[in-house]
């Protein structure tokens, strides 16, 4: 168990991703499930009152010792803001306003994006179309490990280690796996953070805004909520790449562990995603699951057959073209 992990490779397969057809399959025998891909009416308020909520807490921090305020930042703030960019996930798939208003959908994400701290909403967009398109394709999908993760996080420590560094892989690995233009709307982004980021700076001083950042670096490290990451689709089990989580983090997740029915109807927005099980439930209570987000933490770091190398990686034919 105190040795590398066992695989020295992905698991690499030579099928299409399966959600296209389970998704062909689900809406010929429910057409009942068109009805799920409506715009979440409640997204642009509980969003705009988390926003509300870390600019409140910005206020309260100034007074803070820097202890208290990096404990208020991943037990609280960590919380919070890793839950904003899970609205901003949702938010992606044009769930706020619906596919008629892309532009208010990506605004309102960069909206969300205030207390992260550092511009992400729209980068996020442009690569996580590519995830759900090319789940697991050589060289599309960012959201596979890079070869030198693989080899060097091969240990329990270094495992450990890799999942408090998972902010600055999931920063890093778009510009080395897949690296693209920047666009308009992420110039926007940046710019728009930059000035919030100021304007709070000037108006409460460093801490804050320290505050805001250590929130989004602790909260999307080491942190309970960050089980997500690796319980989606990191192969636990041979032959599955993807998993859900029904247990309670779903609550302030957006419903992210629904993960399987996701991926199967991307433009449901995270609150109608169990009604998805609801209708169809032969198509998931068999598959295999996770029971706690805590557990899968601990199973990825002291389980050898597990590592950034289990996961299921495929050839796409877009891939082949590029090379």
């Amino acid at each position: 168990m105190g040795n590398s992990a066992g695989r020295s490779d992905f698991e690499w397969v030579y099928t299409d991703q399966p959600h296209t057809q389970r998704r062909k399959e689900m809406l010929a025998k429910y057409p009942a499930i068109k009805a799920l891909m409506r715009p979440d009416p409640h997204l642009k308020w509980t969003v705009t009152g988390m926003v509300l909520v870390q600019l409140l807490a910005c206020w309260l921090v100034q007074g803070l010792a820097w202890r208290w305020l990096f404990f208020w930042a991943y037990a609280f703030g960590g919380c919070v803001n890793h839950s904003l960019t899970l609205a901003i996930h949702d938010i992606s798939h044009n769930t706020a306003f619906g596919t008629g208003r892309a532009a208010h959908n990506r605004w309102f994400a960069i909206f969300a994006n205030l207390p992260v701290g550092l511009p992400y909403a729209a980068s996020f967009k442009k690569y996580h179309v590519d995830h759900h398109r090319y789940l697991g394709g050589d060289g599309l999908d960012v959201d596979i490990p890079t070869r030198f993760e693989g080899w060097l996080f091969c240990t329990p420590a270094r495992k450990l280690l890799w999942l408090v560094l998972q902010p600055f892989f999931y920063a890093l690995r778009p510009l080395c796996v897949h690296p693209k233009a920047m666009t308009r709307m992420e110039l926007c982004n940046a710019l728009v953070q930059l000035a919030a980021d100021a304007a709070i700076y000037a108006l409460w001083g460093l801490k804050p805004v320290v505050y805001l950042l250590a929130s989004s670096l602790l909260g999307l490290g080491l942190h309970p909520i960050s089980g997500h990451f690796v319980a989606e689709h990191y192969m636990f089990l041979k032959g599955h790449e993807t998993y859900s989580y029904y247990g309670p983090l779903n609550w302030i997740t957006f419903n992210v562990g629904y993960h399987m029915e996701h991926h199967d109807f991307p433009s449901i927005p995270g609150c109608n995603l169990p009604l998805v099980r609801k209708i169809a439930p032969e198509y998931y209570d068999h598959l295999p699951q996770h029971h706690s987000w805590v557990k899968v933490l601990w199973d990825f770091v002291f389980d050898d057959s597990l590592g950034p190398f289990a996961r299921v990686k495929r050839v796409c034919k877009l891939a082949e073209n590029r090379l």
